[in-house]
């Protein structure tokens, strides 16, 4: 039975030797809002998070202030990253303003913001009862037993 043995040895560390590797990270597209200044500013962050280990591609819009960072990289990790540099870093907290069903309510609009951008908040949908609402639907086109004088 030695042969059986050292085949079901080899076959238990085989397995173990598989659970001990590490799980490859994902490619991330990491976005942060830095506030720059200047050239130098945009180059210290640049080569600050173009030094990191994973990072394929790093844009820097000084415009919008904004670092979009692409690669195998952790974001809390690139946050701190750029932190280091000693500009104040945040995650990019807008989206586009058209993917929001109510860009300009006080929650998500945002005059800083750059154009075409507004806030990534949550919004409370209104209700279905809501008086206004009830006037909307009435005359609306998708409304099968909408008013046909229009």
């Amino acid at each position: 039975m030695g042969a059986l043995d050292s085949l079901t040895d080899y076959i238990s560390d085989l397995i173990t030797v598989r659970s001990k590797r590490k799980k490859r990270k994902v490619m991330q597209n990491v976005e942060i809002k830095v506030k720059m200044d200047c050239d130098g500013c945009e180059r210290r962050v640049k080569n600050a998070v173009s030094s990191m280990k994973g990072v394929k591609s790093v844009n820097v819009n000084r415009k919008q202030s904004r670092v979009s960072v692409s690669g195998y990289v952790e974001p809390n990790k690139v946050l701190k990253k750029v932190k280091s540099t000693g500009k104040r870093a945040e995650f990019w907290p807008y989206v586009p303003y058209n993917l929001v069903a109510y860009p300009y309510v006080a929650q998500s609009y945002d005059k800083k913001a750059p154009s075409g951008y507004v806030k990534n908040a949550v919004q409370a949908l209104p209700s279905p009862n809501a008086v206004d609402e009830k006037f909307v639907s009435l005359f609306s086109d998708e409304n099968p037993n909408a008013c046909s004088i229009m």
